[in-house]
């Protein structure tokens, strides 16, 4: 009897915390609003604010090392980084990993160069919609959400590319 009623308690304080968890986490952002700002954790470079990247067009991809599809879209952001398309526009990866060195190991065997930040706190993963990964979210130079986009895409390719040019502008 005692070992059940333990259960039953333990099982309570699981379902309580799980409500917190849900009721703490920010709600998603629609589409033509801005996040509110958050310290973006640096995995390969500095930690950041997501307000400092205002001023101009804003690609966020949302991965983990553990998810294949992120895996095999990386190469195309990449490569997108540097194409110097028009618009400029900034690339930038958030981790949704629970362990960073995961992600770290990941960016290094990648030879990532373009930056990429940790979201321990699910922030970012709850105000941008990573309910399935990959994502990446366009965001206009004033830090609204422009477009959703759930899946591997290959960025530097032409579909993706007219995507980029119809949300950024000409």
């Amino acid at each position: 009897m005692d070992r059940r009623l333990a259960l039953l308690v333990l099982a309570s304080a699981a379902l309580q915390a799980s409500r917190a968890a849900r009721a703490a986490a920010p709600a998603l952002v629609p589409v033509g609003k801005a996040p509110h700002d958050v310290l973006l954790k640096g995995l390969n470079g500095a930690d950041r604010r997501l307000s400092s990247f205002r001023g101009r067009p804003l690609l966020v991809n949302v991965w983990a090392s553990w998810c294949g599809p992120c895996r095999e879209e990386m190469a195309s952001l990449e490569r997108l980084a540097w194409l110097g398309v028009s618009p400029a526009f900034t690339v930038i990866g958030i981790s949704t990993d629970d362990d960073a060195s995961a992600a770290k190991a990941f960016l290094k065997r990648s030879n990532a160069t373009f930056n990429h930040y940790i979201d321990h706190d699910l922030q970012l993963e709850s105000l941008l919609g990573a309910n399935r990964l990959p994502l990446t979210v366009l965001l206009d130079a004033q830090g609204r959400v422009l477009r959703r986009v759930y899946g591997a895409q290959r960025w530097d390719g032409p579909e993706a590319l007219r995507l980029i040019r119809s949300a950024f502008g000409p």
